[in-house]
């Protein structure tokens, strides 16, 4: 045959040697790659400096960008290599595996599945791409050649065979891999999806013979046997008939080998895409090269780690190896070294390297002027003007909004989510705030990609998109909390365009809405709009009425609505009026004001309200200066009185203290008012208040609660070494209780208490 078959496994450095070496050999005239022949016209760009791998060709349906898939390439791709090779050489390249239209095209009534668009791997559990969306998962091919070669060998780790034989070793091993392949392949049991793929794959290779005289191919080491058989024209040609095709476009994109990794489901991963990148890059010294790498890790996070750990390391990395009767020391050999010498066993530095050298951090490039949908494009041009540079790894970032450039980055940020692209992610402390600061939490995604072309149906730009994006979904919502949020996200991404259209959709079914939980819901997201359109630079003229019509009919409906409530109702309940309550503080609207103050101020006072928001609204008017210390500790002592039901207590008291604990921290005068209600408690009710107090305060943090503790006890020592004397039989009198409670003997507990006095 005048062509020569590279049978190789993707994402293998040594392959990728062995087919440079052989190209170099034997120039051929055409080279045939394993991947979608629609992206042919993309082979010239790796040529182009901009282009760095990692990368992945991304394949699309045009009128479904949904359904999309990648055809990811490492520098130690052999098939990257291979096409690079071509390129510099002037050797024209051809991609020879099953079109991708016949992928995104209606299945046809009969015949076997269309594959899946991907490449095979020679470990072979699925192929070198992954379906982006739209599609349904790949069947498992039947057999693991690389697992059946590894036990063959007597090798317990398909991967650790795999490193001696081939990425160790000098020696081309094309003919020995062809060979062990058409040996599994002749008992094992057929995929329709590989049948069908090679049948279009010899197709091509016959069609090429016609042409040229020196051919070669480079594809996974699986295939090569059904390329080697004789197989007849009809055969593939009656396998092949009434394939319809759908329309599909490619580029390139960027990818990281987080993403190349086999832990990450992609089919044809590898375990550590780091390790076999370190392989492939450096030429001697491998394992000292790799040490001096991981110490580096090591240093940055502040563990001191010296040249005599890294020489040690070494030492021993090359000692377990020979020992093992390992050709060089592999990722086992450094990974224990390295954890044994410069870890200190710390399972964590072990996890830091792992994730930094191991599988790596790395992100690729595409140039600035690939052919991409105009919505990249422009998302392209923002990251160059706003310094936001895209990177795998994860990275913090804070935004002062008095900034301009940080402004517009945060309003970049912020129209991504809006179209499914969270490249940025609010810090969970500063989530719902509105404030001059903002945190965010960076990593860019490959799949991204997909999201962008998704996005192209709504616009040519980011804000075009995101505007048009919005007010769909203000005309699509079911409920008037959704409108609302959609108004906190025109002012957050500053879309002017849409803000219309969601303020009169807002409009419209706050009229229609009749929910009160639905009306407070809704203004929380106002009020925050509302207090912080200046710090943007956002217009929210009008919004102020609508939001004084939703409280003025949230005020006129909660009585009613507070009637008969079940514990659940009346969790619901007691959120909704927190949310409310702080938006009206965010307001400065003193009319406001003093409108919902008086409707909770008339509401907490009626008798046979559910004890939970009746404790909450009693601690709310507390904080707002609507009632002195006196009246709170006789409300206070109301649900313990005779006759009332221990729920009931015990929801008052939680009412009260809802919100965490540090408040009573720092409360002086809340804290006070809550322990002298405690000391105010007889004797003989106490052991019954217990619980009560116990699911209270169960609810705040450990350190809200010992913070709660000192801060009780150093004010009765205070009080106790000033003017008072405290009470021996008193403070004793819990002891045995909380020995029961604690299961602590008496001794222990005395030994522990901050009254020193007690016997």
């Amino acid at each position: 045959m005048p062509e020569r078959i590279y049978g190789v496994r993707h994402h293998g450095p040594g392959s990728a040697r062995a087919v440079v070496r052989a190209l170099a050999a034997h120039p051929p005239e055409v080279l045939l790659v394993e991947g979608p022949p629609e992206a042919d016209e993309l082979v010239r760009w790796v040529a182009d400096g901009g282009l760095e791998p990692p990368v992945a060709l991304l394949g699309y349906a045009v009128d479904d960008p949904g359904r999309a898939a990648f055809w990811p390439f490492a520098v130690f791709s052999p098939e990257w290599q291979a096409i690079r090779w071509a390129v510099e050489h002037g050797v024209r390249v051809r991609f020879f595996d099953l079109p991708y239209a016949y992928r995104v095209a209606p299945e046809p009534a009969a015949g076997p599945a269309v594959a899946s668009p991907v490449a095979d791997d020679l470990g072979g559990a699925e192929a070198g791409g992954g379906e982006a969306g739209g599609g349904a998962p790949r069947p498992v091919r039947p057999v693991d050649p690389i697992g059946e070669l590894a036990a063959a060998a007597g090798y317990d780790d398909p991967e650790r065979w795999w490193e001696d034989v081939v990425e160790h070793r000098g020696a081309p091993v094309f003919e020995a891999i062809a060979e062990a392949m058409t040996a599994i392949r002749e008992t094992a049991p057929e995929d329709p999806d590989d049948l069908l793929r090679e049948a279009y794959m010899r197709t091509v290779l016959r069609e090429e013979r016609r042409r040229h005289e020196e051919i070669a191919v480079v594809c996974g080491a699986w295939h090569v046997p059904a390329l080697t058989r004789k197989v007849p024209v009809k055969d593939d040609t009656a396998l092949l008939r009434g394939r319809r095709k759908g329309k599909v476009a490619f580029t390139w994109v960027p990818w990281t080998y987080g993403r190349l990794a086999s832990w990450s489901g992609y089919g044809a991963g590898v375990r550590s895409p780091g390790w076999y990148h370190h392989l492939f890059t450096s030429v001697d010294d491998v394992v000292a090269r790799w040490l001096v790498d991981a110490a580096g890790v090591l240093r940055a996070e502040g563990v001191p780690t010296s040249s005599a750990h890294v020489i040690e390391a070494v030492r021993l990395a090359e000692s377990l190896a020979t020992l093992r009767g390992r050709p060089l020391a592999g990722l086992a050999e450094v990974t224990e070294a390295a954890e044994a010498v410069m870890c200190d066993g710390e399972p964590l530095r072990s996890e830091l390297i792992a994730r930094r050298l191991v599988v790596g951090e790395r992100l690729g490039a595409v140039p600035d002027d690939m052919p991409a949908v105009p919505l990249a494009r422009d998302l392209a041009v923002q990251q160059r003007s706003l310094r936001l540079r895209p990177e795998a790894g994860e990275r913090a970032l804070d935004l002062d909004l008095r900034q301009e450039n940080d402004l517009r980055r945060s309003r970049l940020l912020h129209r991504l989510g809006v179209l499914g692209v969270p490249w940025g992610e609010r810090a969970a402390t500063q989530r719902g705030t509105g404030t001059f600061r903002e945190q965010w939490r960076l990593a860019w995604q490959p799949e991204f990609a997909v999201r962008l072309v998704e996005g192209g149906m709504w616009g040519t730009t980011v804000v075009s998109a995101a505007a048009a994006r919005v007010t769909r979904r203000a005309q699509d919502a079911g409920t008037l909390a959704e409108v609302t949020a959609l108004v906190e996200v025109c002012l957050l991404a500053d879309l002017a365009e849409a803000y219309p259209p969601v303020l009169a959709a807002l409009d419209t079914r706050g009229a229609l809405d009749a929910d009160v939980h639905h009306l407070m819901a809704a203004i929380p997201a106002l009020a925050r709009t509302l207090r912080y359109g200046d710090v943007r630079r956002t217009d929210v003229a009008g919004l102020a009425t609508v939001t004084a019509s939703l409280l003025s009919r949230v005020c006129a409906a909660l009585p009613s609505a507070a009637g008969s409530l079940s514990d659940e109702a009346a969790r619901h309940l007691r959120d909704g009026m927190d949310g409310v309550h702080q938006a009206v503080g965010l307001l400065a609207d003193e009319s406001s004001r003093e409108r919902w103050l008086g409707t909770i101020e008339s509401l907490a006072s009626r008798s046979g309200l559910h004890g939970l928001p009746a404790g909450r609204l009693t601690r709310l008017l507390l904080d707002a200066g609507r009632l002195d210390g006196a009246e709170v500790r006789r409300r206070l002592r109301l649900p313990l009185t005779v006759g009332t039901p221990p729920a009931h207590a015990a929801a008052w008291v939680e009412g009260f203290l809802s919100g965490g604990g540090l408040l009573l921290v720092h409360d002086e005068a809340l804290l006070s008012l809550v322990d002298d209600w405690l000391a105010d408690i007889p004797a003989d009710a106490f052991d019954n208040v217990l619980p009560l107090l116990r699911r209270t305060f169960g609810g705040f943090d450990a350190g809200e609660r010992r913070a709660i503790g000192e801060r009780v006890a150093g004010g009765r020592a205070d009080a106790a070494g000033s003017s008072t004397a405290i009470d021996v039989d008193r403070a004793s009198a819990p002891l045995p209780t909380l020995s029961a409670l604690l299961g602590r003997p008496m001794k222990a507990i005395r030994e522990s208490s901050p009254v020193k006095t007690v016997p």
